[in-house]
C-alpha cells in the first residue's frame, strides 16, 4: 500500500490480524466459551469452503481517506456461514459500544464506533460484502486475480481501533 497518509493499519500475525468480518458486536467476556460453542455448531452445519480473492477495492471513508481491501468471491456458502453466525450471536451481541471497550490505548476513531454500532443494519445479511481490509492507502503493487485463500480459523477477537482484530479471545479450527 501507498501509506503516505497520517493513519496506518499495520497487519501482522500477532497484534493486528488480517481477517474477514463475518459478524461484529459487543459481548460480555464471560460469554466467550458459550460463543465458541455456538460457533462450533454453526461451523459443523456450514463448513468453510475454498475462498477466492477477486480483486482490490479502494473506497473513501468519512474523512476522505482511501481504504483498500481484498474483495472476496461472495459465494452462497460464505453468505450462509455469515448469516448463521449473525443469528447465533444475536443472544450474545449488543451494539451499545463505547470507546473504552476497544483494545488499546490509542484514540478511537468515531468511524470505528459507528461501524460496530451499525454492523447488523449496514453491513450484514443482504448487504454483506466479504472482504479483507488491507489498510489506509491505495494498492500500488500489480497483482493477479483470482487468488485462492484458505481460512483455517474462525475466531472471536477483541477489536481495536479501525475494527482491527487485536486479541484472539477464542478460536474454532475449520
Amino acid at each position: 500500500l501507498d501509506q503516505s497518509g497520517a493513519r496506518r493499519i499495520d497487519l501482522d500475525a500477532a497484534t493486528c490480524l488480517p481477517h474477514i468480518s463475518l459478524a461484529m458486536g459487543c459481548i460480555d467476556r464471560g460469554d466467550v466459551p458459550s460463543i465458541a460453542d455456538a460457533l462450533r455448531a454453526v461451523l459443523a452445519e456450514h463448513p468453510v469452503s475454498a475462498l477466492a480473492i477477486t480483486g482490490v477495492v479502494t473506497s473513501l471513508n468519512g474523512r476522505g481517506e482511501a481504504v483498500s481491501a481484498f474483495a472476496l468471491r461472495a459465494t452462497p456458502a460464505l453468505q450462509a456461514l455469515h448469516e448463521a453466525i449473525m443469528e447465533a450471536m444475536q443472544p450474545f451481541f449488543s451494539y451499545d459500544v463505547a470507546e473504552t471497550m476497544l483494545h488499546g490505548d490509542e484514540p478511537v476513531a468515531a468511524t470505528s464506533l459507528e461501524w460496530i454500532r451499525t454492523f447488523r443494519q449496514k453491513a450484514a445479511f443482504r448487504v454483506f460484502f466479504p472482504h479483507l481490509t488491507l489498510g489506509y492507502g491505495e494498492v500500488v503493487a500489480p497483482m493477479q486475480f483470482p487468488a485462492d485463500l484458505t481460512a483455517r480459523t474462525l475466531a472471536v477477537c477483541h477489536l481495536g481501533n479501525h475494527c482491527t482484530c487485536r486479541e484472539v479471545l477464542a478460536e474454532v479450527n475449520t
